[in-house]
């Protein structure tokens, strides 16, 4: 690979994407995806898995029922054999005739919101009592957290509620119980994977993060408030699957995580984030023209924190295919971008699926392999003492020459947005990008460090990268 120059120059930017539809999951789908946990279950031994859900934590329940019940809690239970047992409050018993997986309803208040009836007030033993557990063998319990540190026992740490926990486990013993959240996210986890129907419906989140972020470029101005900026990054009554930032100046002052009615100022760092389930795309720029309107410390920005990031995310677009483990992934990046000396401390890349962060085999040592099917966030985040931060974050999915050619028959325009898109990343900024690669929205990495010159974005200058 030869050395690459990251530049400021003249960029047309991505045109907005709009009027995609979103992709209903299909029949089949669902039914994959009960039979592949059904196969896990067995593989480990489990006789029951119990899955917690609420609307923080639901994607794995989410995974198999299609819906999440909001504002209460849930659990599915699921049993070796095919029994499927659904435990409800008192507002989503409707939603169960709606679910993608048949089950038996058990009506349990103590999900309910504060303060709501309890009906018949009796203890939640009596709603979780042993009759739903198969003992015969381990029971699984499912929250959101893989736990991988080696000095626990991360098998015996669960993260539901303790009132739930304590009660299944004074039903079964706690000899029976482990944390079986692995076979929904875990290094060979059934959610690692998308089928090209997957990837069509998460695909529609992605490109609407990445039509909204560039809408919002587009908008940032000297005197428009966080607020009028962050209400284009939310669009179409879709739910985010982060918080939405539109922060200018210093973020989180007096504990504020959401856009304020703070006017944008000369000279002032902005960040900006989007996210809906597929995809999410970030930026931190400065609210500047040129490099002579930064602030007092920053005259370097470009060199010192801009260019090496670029060249990183580069790097990853570049030498990232199906087949590498995530150890070597991580070296890569530690190659081009040292963390010691730019700060980075998360997964440099994870995957994302209904929530913008699922989990990551991009860590150190992990001999985890890339996979087709797999969708990523590239998200590396330096962090330099003293410096501003930059972003171009967003999401890609890769492919092999299989998928790729079933995403091309089964989804043609989906095929043709993803080709525009490494078209795009290839002539317009520079990036040999590999054929593995589909990206997922077309902001993605776009860069534009100097948010009030629209005209002009980093691109690498040079790239002899092979393929």
């Amino acid at each position: 690979m030869s050395e690459l120059k990251a530049t400021l120059a003249n960029v047309q930017a991505p045109e907005y994407e709009n009027n995609i539809e979103p992709v209903t999951l299909s029949d089949q789908t669902m039914k994959e995806r009960y039979d592949r946990i059904l196969a896990k279950m067995k593989a480990e031994q489990l006789s029951t898995l119990v899955i917690y859900e609420d609307l923080e934590h639901g994607s794995n329940f989410e995974y198999l029922t299609g819906f999440l019940t909001r504002f209460e809690e849930a659990l599915l239970i699921l049993h070796d054999d095919g029994r499927v047992i659904y435990v409800l409050g008192n507002e989503n018993l409707k939603l169960e005739k709606h679910a993608r997986l048949k089950g038996e309803v058990i009506h349990c208040p103590h999900f309910s919101l504060p303060n709501q009836p309890l009906f018949d007030d009796r203890p939640i033993s009596d709603y979780l009592n042993r009759s739903l557990f198969k003992t015969e063998g381990t029971i699984g319990l499912v929250g959101w957290k893989l736990f991988t540190g080696q000095n626990e026992k991360a098998e015996k740490l669960f993260d539901m509620p303790a009132y739930i926990v304590d009660t299944i486990r004074e039903q079964v013993g706690n000899e029976h119980l482990v944390n079986a959240t692995k076979l929904f996210i875990g290094d060979n986890g059934v959610r690692t994977t998308n089928n090209v129907n997957e990837i069509a419906h998460y695909e529609f989140g992605a490109s609407l993060a990445s039509a909204q972020i560039l809408k919002a470029l587009e908008a940032v101005e000297i005197g428009k408030t966080e607020m009028e900026i962050g209400q284009i990054l939310n669009a179409q009554g879709q739910p985010n699957s982060v918080v939405t930032i539109a922060a200018t100046g210093q973020r989180f002052e007096q504990a504020r995580l959401y856009p304020g009615h703070k006017p944008i100022a000369i000279g002032e760092p902005v960040s900006l984030t989007v996210g809906y389930k597929g995809g999410l795309q970030s930026r931190s720029a400065f609210a500047v023209h040129d490099a002579s309107e930064l602030p007092a410390g920053q005259e370097n920005y470009l060199e010192e924190v801009v260019y090496p990031y670029f060249k990183a995310i580069a790097t990853w677009l570049s030498s990232v295919k199906v087949g590498l483990s995530g150890k070597e992934v991580y070296q890569l990046i530690e190659n081009v971008l040292p963390k010691e000396q730019f700060g980075w401390h998360l997964n440099p890349g994870h995957y994302v699926a209904d929530e913008e962060w699922m989990a990551s085999p991009i860590y150190e040592n992990s001999d985890v392999l890339l996979k087709s099917g797999m969708l990523f966030q590239v998200d590396i985040i330096p962090s330099i003492k003293g410096m501003s931060g930059t972003s171009a974050e967003g999401g890609i999915l890769l492919a092999d020459e299989t998928l790729r050619r079933d995403i091309q028959q089964t989804y043609p325009e989906m095929w043709e947005r993803m080709c525009a898109r490494r078209e795009y990343i290839e002539h317009t900024l520079g990036i040999k990008i590999h054929a593995d690669m589909m990206p997922l929205g077309n902001a993605f990495p776009y860069l534009r460090p100097f948010l009030l010159n629209k005209e002009k974005a980093i691109v690498i200058e040079s790239n002899d990268t092979k393929n």
